[in-house]
């Protein structure tokens, strides 16, 4: 599967160059000539990277980083920084608002294609070691964060923690007192039956996104992490 990259540049020459530069090296990218503009995409897609001009209008990259820097879809997404600017200075502020890497204007395209596969490259070994996956989900445990092919999916604290002990179990069943000592703690005062509304809550979250079923109600036992159709 291509890396998606998003590209915020309001300069379509520059946007032409970044096209061009990392045109036939298999990624998939998305091109946006304004902050609003990637935030609509934002809001139902992840990218893999995110390479963001300073200087735009209305909305300046640092403004549009920052943003992503608080969204649990795009925390730790990484994300290039270009910029015309190029005192020390400037390079502090840029990293301090979450850029990962900064490259100055006018750049060569062997430069940035290079800090993109290195971006790439240490994104990919990060999440490689705090990933779980099971069919098109992914759940990434250090941003918190479930995907479905790609797409974010926006779940409760608990239905987090349920789909990631079950994830991390697969092929077992639990009942539901097990699931309450797993997800709640041992001797929480909590229903049996509160399982099953939260079980609910995940089936439902995750079938809007084309995943049903995942988890198996097994009578007279509890639940099961299934097979993933879509």
């Amino acid at each position: 599967m291509s890396s998606q990259i998003l590209v915020v540049e309001d300069e379509s020459g520059i946007r032409q160059l970044i096209q061009d530069a990392l045109d036939g090296h298999g990624y998939d990218m998305v091109m946006c000539n304004n902050a609003m503009t990637a935030r609509n995409h934002l809001s139902h897609s992840t990218p893999d990277l995110a390479i963001i001009d300073w200087m735009m209008p209305q909305v300046s990259g640092i403004e549009l980083i920052t943003s992503m820097r608080k969204n649990e879809a795009t925390g730790n997404l990484p994300i290039i920084m270009l910029t015309a600017r190029s005192t020390e200075d400037d390079t502090i502020d840029g990293l301090a608002a979450g850029a990962d890497d900064f490259i100055t204007k006018p750049f060569s395209p062997r430069e940035l294609l290079s800090r993109v596969q290195a971006a790439l490259r240490r994104s990919s070994g990060h999440q490689n070691a705090n990933i779980l996956q099971h069919g098109d989900i992914n759940i990434y445990l250090d941003a918190m964060r479930v995907t479905v092919a790609g797409n974010s999916v926006p779940l409760g604290q608990t239905e987090f923690r349920l789909l990631q002990f079950f994830m991390g179990n697969p092929d077992r069943v639990f009942s539901r007192a097990q699931l309450i000592d797993n997800i709640w703690g041992v001797n929480s005062f909590v229903e049996e039956r509160t399982v099953d509304v939260h079980i609910l809550r995940l089936r439902k979250a995750l079938r809007e996104y084309g995943v049903d079923p995942v988890i198996d109600t097994v009578r007279g036992a509890g639940y099961r992490l299934s097979g993933v159709s879509k």
